[in-house]
């Protein structure tokens, strides 16, 4: 008789479970949903200039953005390794080489950066956009530039300011540095 009254109210007793387990996760979802969504960038242009059967017109193909300008890409990043790993390796300071080693960091971060706008800032929906972004790009790699120079004839250059930051982390970390100096 009890599992016949149970079975009755069985249904009752679910719905209103499952409608306290909606409200609940209704108050969960909207506060994930209080603020206004803002775009980077507007949308662009959805307007379609010519009729469906009208072909596409294409950018005439240069050989500065294909398969050349990715090779370059790939071959500066290769001659990265052992220009990175040689100065440290060897333990003999040469400016010409680290001159070599800003120059190609230099000039490998301006591509990537390069390859980023291209991808995420197309011409032909911002071009104004792009110019701007083109022309801040090329003004901080002139300034980076003139700080490496800077950096590398008046300073101690680039690899040994690494060594000595290096050492100093390693000096911190695992020796006590001397209290007094040793009597010759």
């Amino acid at each position: 008789m009890a599992s016949l009254a149970t079975r009755a109210y069985r249904p009752l007793a679910s719905t209103l479970r499952q409608s306290a387990l909606q409200q609940n996760a209704a108050l969960r979802v909207a506060s994930f949903h209080t603020t206004s969504r803002r775009d980077l960038l507007p949308p662009g242009p959805q307007v379609v200039k010519k009729t469906v059967n009208d072909p596409t017109s294409f950018r005439d193909g240069d050989p500065a953005h294909g398969s050349y300008h990715w090779t370059f890409d790939r071959l500066l990043a290769l001659g990265l390794v052992p220009l990175c790993v040689t100065p440290f390796a060897s333990g003999s300071l040469n400016p010409g080489l680290d001159a070599l080693l800003c120059a190609t960091i230099l000039v490998h971060s301006h591509l990537g950066f390069q390859n980023i706008i291209a991808d995420y800032v197309p011409s032909r929906q911002f071009p104004k956009s792009r110019k701007a972004v083109n022309y801040t790009l090329g003004a901080a790699t002139l300034l980076a530039g003139v700080g490496l120079y800077e950096f590398e004839t008046n300073d101690v250059g680039v690899t040994e300011a690494i060594k000595r930051v290096w050492k100093a982390c390693y000096f911190a970390r695992n020796a006590q540095w001397p209290t007094e100096r040793p009597s010759v």
